[in-house]
């Protein structure tokens, strides 16, 4: 097996997604969490650079580097919440099964995988790649994509009910 520099270059970045979620999920304070998971969504951008995706790079780094974290941190600060750190008893414990859970995850995920075979198909991968997706978007899947829309609708609808206040609402008129 012969290591190129594409190879090296996925394993660092799926190294920094690894890592970032990783951090994502052990660090206390909830803005670090934060930027663990940035590292994390513009790692999968490079992987998708590497993989001839570049509108999904763009995609990523925009929508969900930008837009979707500062929406959290945002959140995270008009929110009320304790950065006390809980005393938790078995922590030691807890931290080896979940090294060995994931050791184990791991070891079936590349057992599963070893002996994949996808065939020899023929596919142009790196030709018109953003037509392709806009073509397949709103030909075969135009009815999910309308879906879609309306489940944001309704979300954004329901945020806005959920956040009025008590005195807002209309039956409280006195």
């Amino acid at each position: 097996m012969t290591i190129s520099g594409e190879f090296l270059a996925f394993i660092s970045l799926a190294l920094v997604a690894v890592i970032g979620g990783v951090l994502l999920l052990n660090l206390t304070k909830v803005v670090h969490m934060v930027v663990g998971l940035v590292f994390t969504f513009i790692a999968i951008a490079g992987i998708y650079i590497l993989l001839s995706a570049e509108f999904l790079a763009v995609v990523q780094i925009l929508i969900y580097s930008g837009a979707i974290t500062i929406i959290m941190l945002f959140g995270i600060m008009l929110t009320r919440h304790n950065d006390e750190e809980s005393d938790s008893k078995g922590g030691g414990w807890k931290k080896v099964l979940l090294f060995l859970g994931v050791l184990a995850f791991g070891a079936a995920f590349y057992i599963g995988i070893y002996n994949l075979d996808f065939g020899t198909e023929p596919a142009a991968l790196h030709e018109k790649n953003t037509e392709q997706l806009g073509v397949a978007l709103y030909s075969d899947f135009v009815i999910p994509f309308e879906l879609m829309s309306v489940l944001l609708l309704v979300a954004l609808v329901g945020a806005i009910v959920l956040s009025r206040n008590d005195g807002e609402k209309e039956g409280d008129k006195e």
